[in-house]
Parts: C-alpha cells; structure tokens; sequence
C-alpha cells in the first residue's frame, strides 16, 4: 500500500506500534546545503529549555529521545535525518517540530522539498512535498504530536525569512551569535568509559556506561554553523630513487585465504573509524547512528541457543546516556552474504535491543537502500538491516580526503593509507569487477538477436548495470566534489523490479545498455551507452547551441571549446528541422567548420558530442573487461569533452550611445 502524501494543513494519525521515527528531510540540488532541526514544544508552544533544540551544533536533547543524524547523498540529490524515540519523549513534551534551513541560500533554489516520515522498520507512513519556498531561508515542514494520548503527523509549510535563528527564536530558543558565543564543543558532551576489564568480557552483556555531562553554558544557543578546516596531507620528500615506497600502515603482505582477507579489512577498516572521527561518523550515519564517540570490537561472540554467533564486528555510538549498537558482518572478494547468517545477527540484535544488523560487501546495490540479500520481514520488526559496499567506503574516504573538514593532518594521513590499503588487489575490497554469471549468456543473445524481454537472465544483468551505473556516480563524486547522479526517470527511480525490466526492453530493443550521469555544473548531462550489437561504448552530451548568429558562428562557438578534445569525436548538429540533422567528425569540423552547417537553412538548435571506443569483452577484471572499457570511456569523455565545456551566456544589453540619449 502506498504512503499519504499530505497537503499542506493534512494531519494523520501514526500506527500505535510506531515507536521510533526516522525523519527525512531532501531536497533535489546537491550544491546546496538544507540543514534539518528539530524542536521539542511544550504545551504553551515554546520549547522547555535551549537543550530541547536539536540541529548540527546541538546534535541530541538531554534525554536523546530526539537526535539530529547528519547528511548524505542520494540518488535524487542530498537529504538529511532527524531520528526521534516516541516512547522517550517526556510527557510535557506536546509535539516535536521538524524544520529546514540555509544559511547561504534562500529556499526558493531548492526546487522540491520533501519531509518523509519512516518507522523503525522502514516503512513510510507519510510525506509531504512543496515547492512553495521563495524568499525564506527556514522552513517548518511538520510536526509530530500527541493529542488524546496518540501520536499524529501534520505537515506545516511555514517560513521564515530570519533563517535558523529567527525561527528557533520565535520557539523559545535564546539564540546568541556573537563572536563570543559558546562554541559546539561546549554544548552537552556525552563519553563512554570502559574498563578494560570490561571489554574483555563478553558484550552479550549490557556494558556499563558511564556518562561524563558537561553542564551547558549559561549564553545562548550559537547557530552559526562551524567553519570546515582544510588540512595537507604530510609530504615525503626524502626518498632516494623512483624505487622508494612508503611504509604501508596496512600491510597487505602476507594476505592469504578470504577469512584472512575478511579479518584485515575489518580490523582496518574499524581501527581508522576511531582513529578519524569524521570518517567513523560518515559510515556510521549510513547505518542511522546519531553523532557521538564512536568505539568498534572485532568478532565478538554471542550466545544463541546452545551455540555461539559472531559477527565481524561491533559497532558502538555513545551519545547523552544512550548507546547505540550495531552488529557488523563483512565480506571481501566474491564473498557472498547468507540470508540465514544475517538473520542470526537480526535475532541477536532484537534480542539485545540492539538497533542494526549492518552488513559490508563488494555488492553494490543499484539505488539506495536495496539491500542485496533478502530476509524474512518479521525480522525487522525491532531491529534494522542496512547494507553498504566497499566502493561506498573509498568514497566516503575519498570525499573527506578531499572535500571534507580534516583539520588534522595525521588523521589525513591515516585515512589516505586506508584508501591505499583497499584500493590493492590483496585487500579484497574491490569497487566493481564482475557482470555477473550471466553476463556472457546475455550478450550473445544480444548478438544473435534472440534475446527477449521476458528472459530471467538479462533482468539479472539488468540489476548489475543499474549497480554499474551507480558506482560510476560514486566514483565521480568522490573524484568531482560533487554529487553526480545517475539519473532514471522518476517513476523508476524508487521501484528496482520496473527499472530492470526498463533496462531489458531497451536491451532487446536495440541491443544496448545506457546510463545518464548528472554532474552539477557541467553544460550537459554525461550518457554511457554499451551498444553490445557493435561492441562499442559511446559517451555522449548535448549542449544548446547559442540562441543568436548565424548557424556557421555557433559552431565555430563549440569548435573553440575543443580545442583539446580527441579528432575523431563526433559532432551532431541538431536543426529546428529534424530533417536537417548533420554529423561529422571533429577532425572535418576543425579543416573545415562549414561542413557541419553548408545547406542547412533551419536554426540551429543544439549540438551532441559522441566518443565511440572499444567494448572490453570479458565480464569481469579491469584491463581488457567490459567494466574496465566502460570506466575508462566515461572517465576520459568527462575530461577532454565535458569538462572544457561552457553553456551559452547571451551578451548583456546595449545601452543606448550618449548621442542617442541626447536626441
């Protein structure tokens, strides 16, 4: 059954066994940053106290019934979570308001805004979306609250032009934004302290915790959001030849069976999460953990039945008398996650109030949140199961190398010899390699023209291009700085079972796979398409041609941004009459730019560049594989043909001439 969407005013009641939400807030441009909050009210519609508001600089309230989650990236742009516990919400507490805002941007620019209401299952039981925004920097877009001893939803849609701080004041908040303000580190701090006898025991116990509050400074709330910091990364100059390598903090010396393998990049992989807090808490908010100190174990047994279960690895986040838990089960290589294994984890987790079973692997789902193993649902009624790859983690690591806010260098450099450390074929920790069992089957069907668009197989292949693609807008993301996604249409983009048939019409049709990669900034969308009838990959963008001169001078506008671009590129001129369409090479173009536009006596509309090269053939490996081809292809048409590229900007208006005016 679909969720409600809900107009602006609409109320729903939520289900009696909805006990913790997960709150959603997106928005659609990934250049722009929207930072959720959330505000608990008491009965006279202000909040209780300053520490009854959650957002970036303030991440829980005291009683962690509400907890601020951070950003991530999305298929469909960026989003941000604000998790609340209904059944530990104080009982003066009559509502929790759920805003957005932005300190560098009006709200008009977002296009869609969208609140999205989950239950700990996952389950969506209400949305809303707007687009009304226009001059405001802060938006309520709901509340969750209490009437006659339930819990309802209601969606607002108010703004405020005064942003954050207008709005948190108009609730209560004191809000102080002056130099002298207190800084984050000086809101509520919230430790775990373990004794070492303690971590030698079995955590199939509770552990102790033991919390360390720091009293909240008397001035007040300070919205103003942190400056990130930049950090180089340390220089090794000394070396006395070309043959001189660094000392790997990671030796992958000596790595030998898949259990080994699995052991090293779990221990890796746990030990730079608490050496780099940014990177600890990047993962970790995949799995919905709020922001706090984190700690992670290796192999820790618990008891099930008359046997014992251990998973990888344990996950633990502490934050204001909470402790949030994760039960961690890696693979590396072609290792293959098991159903039943997972829900032994799923079954221990509940059983010990933990909150997620996380499971780590090279698969990589097509779109967020697809999960590559299925369970029996009744297993997530209390706990949650999350999956993420090891691609995702180079990118997480990549992006905080390069974008994020390191303001220590050792920890830069811990997090750059982790990359170093996957990024070896002895780590296991590959980002894609493989097309599946299928792959070959499929494509010589293709080839022979028998495929159909009901064969079982090709939809297997259809799931591991749509997981190509993906990863092809991880890997530019994290190598851009941007958020580059693949684009589906829309009604695709949330049901994997109609994109795939999607993909096998298309395949059967014309014998081609495509993908469109949508990079911010850039002049035109990038497509990727393996036509497997003629073993080609062809990358292409289309860009509008100038909107004045003649046809001849708007090409010659194109050919001077490819000046760098490879000569057997392919240049389509695209006419208001389609029956004046006209493609040459770009080696033609250059000897003579008439070519592209003699005859032709329609406006030129648009122009699209093609690079077709070779299709690798195998299914899996990088040199001479297909994977390796379509990489390659896309990574150097962004660079020599999408990259230089510039959109038409008209020429400013004429003033009229001093003589003129006088007249």
């Amino acid at each position: 059954m679909s969720s409600p969407i809900l107009t602006k005013g609409q109320n729903i009641a939520l289900p009696d066994d909805a006990t913790e939400l997960d709150v959603i807030v997106s928005w659609v441009d990934p250049e722009r940053d929207l930072d959720a909050s959330a505000l608990l009210v008491d009965s006279s519609g202000h909040v209780r106290s300053d520490a009854d508001f959650v957002f970036y600089n303030q991440p829980e309230c005291s009683d962690a019934a509400v907890r601020y989650l951070g950003s991530s990236s999305t298929d469909e742009g960026k989003q941000e979570r604000v998790s609340i516990h209904l059944t530990s919400l104080p009982s003066d507490v009559e509502k929790v308001v759920i805003a957005g805002s932005s300190d560098a941007h009006t709200l008009d620019g977002f296009g869609k805004l969208a609140l999205q209401v989950r239950d700990q299952s996952g389950s969506v039981l209400g949305e809303f979306v707007t687009a009304d925004a226009t001059s405001e920097r802060a938006l309520v877009f709901g509340e969750v609250y209490r009437r006659n001893g339930a819990w309802k939803l209601r969606a607002v849609g108010q703004g405020w032009e005064s942003g954050l701080a207008g709005l948190a004041q108009d609730f209560g908040v004191d809000v102080d934004n002056s130099d002298s303000a207190a800084s984050v580190d000086d809101v509520a701090v919230a430790e775990v302290a373990v004794s070492p006898a303690q971590a030698a025991t079995s955590t199939s116990e509770v552990l102790d915790v033991s919390i360390v509050d720091v009293e909240t400074p008397k001035r007040g709330v300070r919205t103003k959001k942190p400056v990130a910091k930049k950090v180089a990364l340390p220089q090794f100059s000394l070396a006395g030849g070309e043959g001189w390598q660094t000392a790997r903090l990671f030796s992958v010396s000596g790595v030998g069976s898949g259990e080994e393998q699995e052991k090293r990049a779990t221990s890796a992989l746990i030990a730079t999460m608490q050496a780099v807090r940014p990177f600890a808490r990047a993962i970790c908010s995949r799995a919905g953990a709020p922001a706090g100190p984190f700690e992670g174990y290796l192999e820790v047994p618990f008891v099930k039945g008359e046997g014992k279960v251990i998973p990888d690895g344990v996950f633990r986040v502490s934050r204001a008398g909470h402790v949030w838990t994760a039960l961690l089960e890696v693979k590396t290589g072609t290792g293959k996650l098991h159903r039943d294994q997972l829900e032994n984890y799923l079954d221990v987790a509940r059983r010990h109030k933990y909150e997620v079973v996380l499971s780590l692997s090279n698969d990589i789902p097509a779109s967020a949140g697809e999960l590559p193993v299925q369970v029996n649902k009744t297993k997530l009624n209390k706990v949650s199961l999350r999956h993420i790859s090891w691609s995702e983690v180079i990118h997480e690591a990549r992006m905080l190398l390069s974008h994020g806010d390191l303001a220590d260098s050792m920890q830069a450099w811990i997090l750059s010899e982790f990359v170093r450390y996957l990024t070896h074929p002895k780590s296991g920790a590959t980002e894609f390699v493989d097309m599946g069992r299928h792959w070959v089957a499929v494509r010589d069907s293709v080839t022979a023209g028998t495929l159909r668009a009901s064969d079982v197989k090709a939809m297997s292949v259809a799931n591991t291009w749509a997981s190509l693609s993906r990863h092809l807008a991880l890997r530019m993301t994290a190598d851009l700085g941007v958020t580059v996604k693949h684009h589906l249409p829309r009604k695709l983009s949330g049901d994997p079972q109609a994109r795939n048939e999607y993909i096998v019409e298309q395949l059967a049709a014309s014998g081609a796979l495509s993908a469109t990669m949508r990079i911010p900034d850039a002049a035109g969308d990038l497509t990727v398409e393996a036509d497997l009838r003629t073993n080609k990959i062809k990358c292409s963008t289309t860009i509008d041609a100038p909107t004045d001169g003649t046809a001849l001078r708007r090409a010659s506008w194109l050919l001077k941004q490819l000046k760098t671009a490879p000569a057997d590129i392919l240049v389509e001129a695209v006419f208001a009459d389609a029956s004046e369409v006209s493609c040459e090479n770009l080696a033609t173009v250059r000897a003579d730019t008439k070519s592209l536009t003699v005859g032709r006596v329609s406006e030129l509309e648009r122009f699209t560049l093609t690079s077709p090269t070779r299709m690798g053939s195998k299914r899996s490996g990088s040199a001479a594989g297909f994977i390796g081809s379509v990489t390659d292809g896309v990574d150097a048409f962004y660079r020599d043909v999408v990259q230089p590229l510039k959109p038409w900007v008209p020429s400013a208006p004429e003033a009229a001439s001093a003589e003129a005016a006088d007249v």
